[in-house]
């Protein structure tokens, strides 16, 4: 595969949270309590498994550096961290408002940067025709404007998962409760798994909605951004939406 055809490979979105993200935390809180007091360790070695094997093959195969296989990694670490040292209740809330927040503090820095976070996530091949965006930019002399603009989008992503942050804390707070240290460690671990759980399917409903009507403003910003600088309308931006030419 040569580096053109590297370029041109998309990456799906789905697979890439599916592998990096939900599949680790379900089998992180799946494992935790059926493998008795090696349940953690058990549970914590076979969910890295699928964010380290994800990112090596996008490292190995694609030649690219997998920026979510990290975010996976690192939250994994975290959670069967914690579970590993039987820590609990208050903890679990920083661990939920730390990861996002910390994230938001290298999103916001990645501003003056030549290489936003924006660019990765919004303004990218994958999802907008970048290359003809980057000639009209060069043909009008409204790059600078553009970058400018890019680096303010950069600010709105941040801002994105500080909020995360803050909802993460209060929901954390909510659900993770200390366990009854008279419960057998079986027991505890089969609480703590249940607390897990309901974090993870609640944070869609009280984070998850919310955050994707953000990041849907942001695209939209991002989109009438590039229409101002560069004169292009939306089919053109957004090489899906062009209609198939007709057959005769």
């Amino acid at each position: 595969m040569n580096q053109a055809q590297i370029e041109n490979k998309k990456e799906n979105p789905l697979a890439n949270i599916g592998f990096n993200i939900v599949i680790p935390v379900v089998l992180l809180n799946q494992l935790t309590d059926r493998f008795g007091e090696h349940g953690p360790l058990i549970a914590l070695v076979v969910a890295l498994a699928f964010p380290l094997g994800y990112g090596a093959y996008d490292l190995i195969v694609n030649k690219r550096k997998n920026f979510i296989s990290v975010l996976g990694i690192v939250n994994i670490l975290f959670t069967g961290g914690l579970a590993l040292l039987k820590v609990e209740g208050f903890w679990f809330a920083v661990k939920e408002a730390a990861f996002p927040a910390l994230i938001g503090v290298g999103v916001y820095f990645t501003a003056y940067t030549k290489k936003p976070a924006v660019k990765m996530m919004v303004y990218n091949k994958n999802v907008m025709d970048v290359d003809r965006v980057e000639s009209v930019l060069e043909e009008k002399g409204t790059r600078t404007q553009f970058d400018h603009h890019l680096k303010k989008s950069t600010y709105l992503l941040a801002i994105s998962f500080f909020l995360s942050a803050i909802l993460n804390f209060g929901l954390a707070s909510y659900i993770f409760k200390d366990i009854d240290p008279n419960l057998s460690s079986t027991e505890a671990a089969s609480v703590l798994n249940e607390q897990i759980a309901d974090m993870q399917w609640m944070s869609f409903i009280v984070i998850a909605l919310p955050l994707t009507v953000f990041m849907m403003y942001i695209l939209f910003y991002v989109k009438n951004g590039i229409t101002r600088y560069t004169g292009l309308g939306v089919e053109d931006i957004f090489p899906a939406l062009k209609e198939p030419p007709s057959k005769n």
